[in-house]
Protein backbone atom coordinates (compact mmCIF):
# COMPACT_ATOMS: atom_id res chain seq x y z
CA UNK A 1 0.00 0.00 0.00
CA UNK A 2 1.20 3.44 -1.28
CA UNK A 3 0.24 6.47 0.94
CA UNK A 4 -0.03 9.34 -1.69
CA UNK A 5 -1.05 11.75 0.41
CA UNK A 6 -3.27 12.85 3.53
CA UNK A 7 -6.36 11.57 2.00
CA UNK A 8 -5.13 8.64 -0.29
CA UNK A 9 -3.65 5.29 -0.38
CA UNK A 10 -3.17 3.21 -3.48
CA UNK A 11 -2.70 0.04 -3.27
CA UNK A 12 -1.95 -1.98 -6.80
CA UNK A 13 -2.76 -5.74 -7.54
CA UNK A 14 -1.59 -8.16 -10.55
CA UNK A 15 -2.57 -7.54 -14.15
CA UNK A 16 -2.71 -3.39 -13.70
CA UNK A 17 -5.83 -3.41 -10.93
CA UNK A 18 -5.30 -0.72 -8.31
CA UNK A 19 -7.49 0.00 -5.65
CA UNK A 20 -7.39 4.19 -4.15
CA UNK A 21 -9.16 4.13 -1.01
CA UNK A 22 -10.26 7.96 0.75
CA UNK A 23 -9.19 8.26 4.03
CA UNK A 24 -8.68 10.24 7.02
CA UNK A 25 -12.55 12.02 6.73
CA UNK A 26 -14.20 10.58 8.99
CA UNK A 27 -15.96 7.53 9.66
CA UNK A 28 -18.31 8.58 6.48
CA UNK A 29 -15.97 9.72 4.28
CA UNK A 30 -16.91 13.21 4.38
CA UNK A 31 -15.77 15.16 1.13
CA UNK A 32 -14.44 18.75 2.46
CA UNK A 33 -12.40 20.86 0.49
CA UNK A 34 -9.02 19.31 1.39
CA UNK A 35 -10.03 15.74 0.84
CA UNK A 36 -11.80 16.78 -2.13
CA UNK A 37 -8.46 18.26 -3.19
CA UNK A 38 -6.09 15.20 -2.03
CA UNK A 39 -8.27 12.79 -4.04
CA UNK A 40 -8.60 15.04 -6.89
CA UNK A 41 -5.09 15.38 -7.20
CA UNK A 42 -4.13 11.68 -6.72
CA UNK A 43 -7.30 10.80 -9.62
CA UNK A 44 -5.19 13.18 -11.81
CA UNK A 45 -1.96 11.64 -11.33
CA UNK A 46 -2.81 7.69 -11.77
CA UNK A 47 -4.46 8.64 -14.83
CA UNK A 48 -1.08 9.61 -16.38
CA UNK A 49 -0.91 5.50 -15.55
CA UNK A 50 -1.00 3.48 -18.38
CA UNK A 51 0.01 0.55 -16.27
CA UNK A 52 -3.44 0.59 -15.08
CA UNK A 53 -5.90 -1.39 -16.43
CA UNK A 54 -8.79 -1.07 -13.59
CA UNK A 55 -9.32 1.35 -10.94
CA UNK A 56 -11.25 0.68 -7.38
CA UNK A 57 -12.35 3.48 -5.70
CA UNK A 58 -13.55 2.77 -1.68
CA UNK A 59 -13.75 4.54 1.28
CA UNK A 60 -11.91 3.21 4.68
CA UNK A 61 -14.29 1.05 6.49
CA UNK A 62 -17.55 -0.31 5.66
CA UNK A 63 -19.82 3.12 6.60
CA UNK A 64 -19.54 4.31 3.24
CA UNK A 65 -17.26 5.23 0.14
CA UNK A 66 -18.53 8.69 0.04
CA UNK A 67 -21.00 9.81 3.23
CA UNK A 68 -21.53 13.34 1.13
CA UNK A 69 -20.26 16.55 0.78
CA UNK A 70 -19.49 18.32 4.48
CA UNK A 71 -22.26 20.08 5.37
CA UNK A 72 -20.34 21.86 8.04
CA UNK A 73 -18.08 23.48 5.67
CA UNK A 74 -21.06 24.48 3.16
CA UNK A 75 -22.91 26.20 6.36
CA UNK A 76 -20.05 29.01 6.26
CA UNK A 77 -20.23 29.80 2.64
CA UNK A 78 -21.81 32.72 0.91
CA UNK A 79 -22.35 32.90 -2.90
CA UNK A 80 -18.14 33.22 -4.11
CA UNK A 81 -17.27 30.62 -1.84
CA UNK A 82 -20.28 27.82 -2.43
CA UNK A 83 -19.21 28.51 -6.30
CA UNK A 84 -15.19 27.80 -5.52
CA UNK A 85 -16.35 24.36 -3.33
CA UNK A 86 -18.59 23.06 -5.61
CA UNK A 87 -16.67 23.59 -8.62
CA UNK A 88 -14.37 21.69 -6.92
CA UNK A 89 -16.50 18.81 -6.48
CA UNK A 90 -17.11 18.98 -9.93
CA UNK A 91 -13.05 18.44 -10.87
CA UNK A 92 -13.44 15.46 -8.59
CA UNK A 93 -16.27 13.80 -10.21
CA UNK A 94 -15.05 14.99 -13.49
CA UNK A 95 -11.45 13.51 -12.86
CA UNK A 96 -13.18 10.16 -12.32
CA UNK A 97 -15.34 10.42 -15.57
CA UNK A 98 -12.83 10.91 -17.45
CA UNK A 99 -10.31 8.79 -15.75
CA UNK A 100 -8.63 6.60 -19.16
CA UNK A 101 -9.10 3.33 -17.57
CA UNK A 102 -12.54 2.18 -16.26
CA UNK A 103 -13.30 3.10 -12.40
CA UNK A 104 -15.49 0.50 -10.18
CA UNK A 105 -17.32 1.79 -7.46
CA UNK A 106 -17.18 -0.06 -4.35
CA UNK A 107 -20.41 0.91 -2.48
CA UNK A 108 -21.17 -0.29 0.92
CA UNK A 109 -23.63 1.69 3.72
CA UNK A 110 -24.64 5.33 2.52
CA UNK A 111 -24.41 7.16 -0.28
CA UNK A 112 -25.54 9.96 -0.63
CA UNK A 113 -25.89 13.92 -2.42
CA UNK A 114 -22.07 14.38 -3.28
CA UNK A 115 -21.53 10.80 -2.80
CA UNK A 116 -23.86 9.32 -4.97
CA UNK A 117 -22.87 12.32 -7.95
CA UNK A 118 -19.08 10.83 -7.34
CA UNK A 119 -20.32 7.07 -8.07
CA UNK A 120 -22.62 8.29 -11.07
CA UNK A 121 -19.07 9.51 -12.70
CA UNK A 122 -17.56 6.44 -12.51
CA UNK A 123 -18.01 3.68 -15.05
CA UNK A 124 -19.47 0.49 -12.91
CA UNK A 125 -21.22 0.54 -9.30
CA UNK A 126 -21.26 -2.41 -7.36
CA UNK A 127 -23.33 -2.14 -4.04
CA UNK A 128 -23.39 -4.90 -0.81
CA UNK A 129 -26.86 -5.45 0.19
CA UNK A 130 -26.89 -3.08 2.89
CA UNK A 131 -26.06 0.58 1.00
CA UNK A 132 -28.36 3.02 0.81
CA UNK A 133 -28.95 5.78 -1.41
CA UNK A 134 -30.23 9.40 -1.78
CA UNK A 135 -29.84 13.24 -3.17
CA UNK A 136 -30.96 14.90 -0.11
CA UNK A 137 -29.83 18.24 -1.05
CA UNK A 138 -33.43 20.36 -0.97
CA UNK A 139 -33.21 19.23 2.82
CA UNK A 140 -30.43 21.42 3.65
CA UNK A 141 -31.62 24.03 1.14
CA UNK A 142 -29.58 23.72 -1.97
CA UNK A 143 -30.11 22.10 -4.97
CA UNK A 144 -29.06 19.15 -6.04
CA UNK A 145 -25.91 20.38 -8.71
CA UNK A 146 -23.01 19.50 -11.03
CA UNK A 147 -23.31 15.34 -11.78
CA UNK A 148 -26.65 15.05 -10.63
CA UNK A 149 -26.95 15.41 -14.13
CA UNK A 150 -25.86 12.25 -15.10
CA UNK A 151 -28.71 10.77 -13.42
CA UNK A 152 -31.26 11.06 -15.77
CA UNK A 153 -29.10 9.27 -18.19
CA UNK A 154 -28.53 6.28 -15.33
CA UNK A 155 -32.00 5.98 -14.80
CA UNK A 156 -34.79 7.91 -16.64
CA UNK A 157 -36.19 11.54 -16.51
CA UNK A 158 -39.03 10.12 -13.73
CA UNK A 159 -36.96 8.30 -11.47
CA UNK A 160 -34.37 11.01 -10.98
CA UNK A 161 -37.19 13.45 -10.81
CA UNK A 162 -37.88 11.41 -7.81
CA UNK A 163 -34.84 10.94 -6.18
CA UNK A 164 -33.83 14.89 -6.51
CA UNK A 165 -37.35 16.36 -5.72
CA UNK A 166 -38.43 14.37 -2.60
CA UNK A 167 -35.16 13.81 -1.38
CA UNK A 168 -36.37 9.96 -0.43
CA UNK A 169 -34.09 7.40 0.24
CA UNK A 170 -34.00 4.51 -1.58
CA UNK A 171 -32.26 0.47 -1.13
CA UNK A 172 -29.81 -1.39 -3.03
CA UNK A 173 -32.30 -3.24 -4.53
CA UNK A 174 -34.55 -0.51 -5.85
CA UNK A 175 -31.46 1.16 -7.13
CA UNK A 176 -30.16 -2.00 -8.69
CA UNK A 177 -34.22 -2.30 -10.11
CA UNK A 178 -33.37 1.21 -11.30
CA UNK A 179 -30.40 0.83 -12.92
CA UNK A 180 -28.76 3.31 -10.42
CA UNK A 181 -26.05 0.38 -9.83
CA UNK A 182 -24.80 -2.81 -11.80
CA UNK A 183 -24.64 -5.37 -9.48
CA UNK A 184 -25.58 -5.59 -5.49
CA UNK A 185 -23.93 -8.92 -3.51
CA UNK A 186 -24.45 -9.70 0.13
CA UNK A 187 -21.86 -8.16 2.65
CA UNK A 188 -19.20 -10.06 2.96
CA UNK A 189 -19.11 -10.96 -0.76
CA UNK A 190 -18.58 -7.64 -1.84
CA UNK A 191 -14.61 -7.42 -2.50
CA UNK A 192 -14.63 -10.60 -4.46
CA UNK A 193 -17.38 -9.88 -6.77
CA UNK A 194 -15.65 -6.71 -7.54
CA UNK A 195 -12.32 -8.52 -8.05
CA UNK A 196 -14.26 -10.96 -10.64
CA UNK A 197 -15.32 -8.30 -12.47
CA UNK A 198 -11.65 -6.14 -12.18
CA UNK A 199 -10.10 -9.42 -13.29
CA UNK A 200 -12.51 -9.72 -16.43
CA UNK A 201 -11.57 -6.13 -17.35
CA UNK A 202 -7.93 -6.40 -17.38
CA UNK A 203 -7.66 -9.40 -18.87
CA UNK A 204 -8.96 -7.25 -22.33
CA UNK A 205 -6.66 -5.36 -24.51
CA UNK A 206 -5.82 -1.84 -22.53
CA UNK A 207 -5.39 -0.12 -25.35
CA UNK A 208 -8.71 -1.25 -26.68
CA UNK A 209 -10.14 -1.07 -23.29
CA UNK A 210 -9.07 3.00 -23.01
CA UNK A 211 -10.60 3.55 -27.07
CA UNK A 212 -13.85 1.79 -25.50
CA UNK A 213 -13.74 3.95 -22.53
CA UNK A 214 -13.12 7.48 -24.54
CA UNK A 215 -15.70 6.49 -26.72
CA UNK A 216 -18.44 5.92 -24.23
CA UNK A 217 -18.08 9.29 -22.87
CA UNK A 218 -18.18 10.88 -26.33
CA UNK A 219 -21.54 8.96 -27.30
CA UNK A 220 -22.84 10.51 -23.80
CA UNK A 221 -22.47 13.72 -25.41
CA UNK A 222 -22.76 13.73 -29.34
CA UNK A 223 -26.02 12.62 -31.24
CA UNK A 224 -26.51 9.29 -32.82
CA UNK A 225 -25.15 9.76 -36.33
CA UNK A 226 -22.23 11.96 -35.14
CA UNK A 227 -21.27 8.89 -32.68
CA UNK A 228 -21.79 6.27 -34.88
CA UNK A 229 -19.33 8.03 -37.51
CA UNK A 230 -16.68 8.80 -34.76
CA UNK A 231 -16.61 4.94 -34.14
CA UNK A 232 -14.98 4.31 -37.61
CA UNK A 233 -11.96 5.66 -37.55
CA UNK A 234 -11.21 4.60 -34.06
CA UNK A 235 -11.74 1.14 -34.86
CA UNK A 236 -9.49 1.77 -37.33
CA UNK A 237 -6.68 2.55 -35.48
CA UNK A 238 -6.84 -0.08 -32.86
CA UNK A 239 -5.27 -1.98 -35.41
CA UNK A 240 -1.99 0.11 -34.84
CA UNK A 241 -1.92 -1.26 -31.44
CA UNK A 242 -1.41 -4.76 -32.61
CA UNK A 243 -3.87 -5.60 -29.52
CA UNK A 244 -6.30 -6.79 -32.31
CA UNK A 245 -4.02 -9.33 -34.03
CA UNK A 246 -2.69 -10.82 -30.94
CA UNK A 247 -5.83 -11.29 -29.05
CA UNK A 248 -7.86 -12.69 -32.58
CA UNK A 249 -5.21 -14.78 -33.00
CA UNK A 250 -5.37 -16.25 -29.53
CA UNK A 251 -9.30 -16.68 -30.08
CA UNK A 252 -8.25 -18.77 -33.24
CA UNK A 253 -5.98 -20.93 -31.85
CA UNK A 254 -8.31 -22.07 -29.11
CA UNK A 255 -8.60 -25.70 -28.47
CA UNK A 256 -11.78 -26.88 -31.00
Amino acid sequence: MQTINDYCTVTRGENGIAQLTICNAGPLNIMNSAVIRGVREELEQLAKDRDIRVLVIRGTGEKSMIGGADIKEMATLDQASAEKFITGLRDLCEAARQFPAPVIARLRGWCLGGGLEFAAACDLRIASQDAKFAMPEVKVGIPSVIHAALLPRLIGWGRARWLILTAATIDAQTALNWGLVDQVVHEGDLDSAIAAVAQAIAKCGPEAMRSQKALLRQWEELPLTESINLSVAVFGKSFLTGEPQRHMQTFLDRPK
